[in-house]
């Protein structure tokens, strides 16, 4: 294996890929990239066994295509240090020796077999493939992602629950005291399906989604998913089971409705939760005759923190806490210039929804449920 690569190219497509790779692994093999050299094009996989990336360059003056494992760590820390330059790397099939040569000098790695490393799972025939426009899923996963759990006992709100309908496609993401709900009209040719995609895949295709527009095929079955974008593939493995009936917890008769200015609220309640008990980051909202009050105490401290913000307010008067630290992530991920808030009582679950001027192509819900108040 020889050619010549643009060393930001060839840098900039491994801490892509390398982002799969797991900083302790159970297989050695796993610590490498493997490198594919074949008719002019160099594709990298780096796979952690559940999830793999594959990404893939056009490459100059390509001799002897071949195959090779070649370190991770040791060539990403090599190439950091360059600047942009032509690099020339020849393999040396027969001692797995890796030589960098560059305009003035040269670094030899240590390669090894890329014969062991783990096989791409294949899907089954009884696969969907579908095709989504990249700012659907790119939206749907920035505004679920930070609604997962992280539970052990309950692996299946470990992740992103992806529903595909005929008409429309829903991203959820739940921990049992948040929960996102997101929207789409995409069109998916009959397909009517879903499945449940881990944290960390959903955070890789986050990244890749970011660069391109193009729009992005998805292929999957009960057990995995692949997703093809223009120059990377996404391989992982499918959180499996029956995703929690999450449309059960949505209030549905909510007779309180709050409309107010979504960065005041926000601020708002940055400045009051300083002085909420570090323990619980509760604030207590009373709402009444379109004004919200803000109040937050840690009595073993004893401070203490209000604040009154106006608001659009239809309903009777109320009282009903809240978590300060979901609040915050909540707002932060809604993007409109107003919320909507919508209450039944202080024991269910607050509604927030954004407030736009124009009609948007996704529909967002997210939920928060209650704290008690001591009285």
């Amino acid at each position: 294996m020889k050619f010549i690569v643009s060393s930001s190219a060839l840098l900039s497509l491994l801490q892509t890929s390398g982002k799969a790779i797991n900083s302790k692994n159970t297989l050695p093999i796993l610590d490498y990239f493997l490198w594919n050299l074949k008719d002019g094009k160099l594709t990298v996989t780096a796979s952690d066994l559940e999830t793999t990336m594959i990404g893939s360059i056009e490459v100059e003056s390509a001799e002897r295509d071949g195959l090779i494992a070649a370190p991770a760590k040791l060539m990403l820390d090599s190439l950091k240090e360059f600047s942009e330059q032509p690099l020339e790397i020849d393999v040396n099939e027969s001692t797995w020796e890796i030589k960098v040569s560059w305009r003035s000098g040269h670094i030899t790695l240590p390669g090894t077999s890329g014969m062991s490393y783990p096989i791409i799972p294949e899907l089954s025939k009884e696969s969907n493939k579908i095709s989504i426009e990249t700012n659907d899923v790119l939206n749907g996963i920035n505004k679920t992602i930070f609604a997962t759990a992280d539970d052990d006992l309950r692996p299946l709100m470990n992740g992103i629950y992806i529903c595909i309908e005929p008409e429309q496609t829903t991203f959820v993401a739940t921990d049992a005291h948040k929960l996102v709900k997101i929207t789409t009209s995409e069109q998916s040719n009959g397909i009517n399906s879903s499945f449940i995609i881990p944290k960390k895949p959903a955070h890789l295709l986050r990244g890749l989604l970011t660069k391109g527009k193009d729009p992005i095929s998805i292929n999957f079955d009960k057990k995995n998913v692949i997703f093809t974008l223009k120059n990377h593939i996404l391989v992982c493995r499918l959180i499996e089971g029956n995703y929690p009936n999450y449309n059960a917890v949505i209030p549905i008769a909510n007779p309180n409705r709050v409309i107010i200015d979504r960065i005041e609220l926000l601020n708002g309640i940055k400045r009051v939760a300083v002085c909420s008990n570090q323990a619980t980051n509760l604030i207590r909202f009373d709402i009444a005759n379109n004004s919200i009050s803000l109040t937050a105490q840690d009595l073993d401290f004893s401070v203490a923190a209000n604040e009154t913000l106006s608001c659009s307010y239809d309903g009777n008067p109320m009282t009903i806490g809240l978590k300060s630290t979901f609040l915050i992530e909540i707002l932060s991920t809604i993007d409109s210039p107003s919320v909507l808030i919508e209450l039944a009582d202080p024991t269910r679950a607050g509604v927030f929804k954004p407030v736009y001027d124009d009609k948007k192509k996704s529909e967002t819900l997210m939920l928060l449920m209650p704290m008690m108040i001591n009285a």
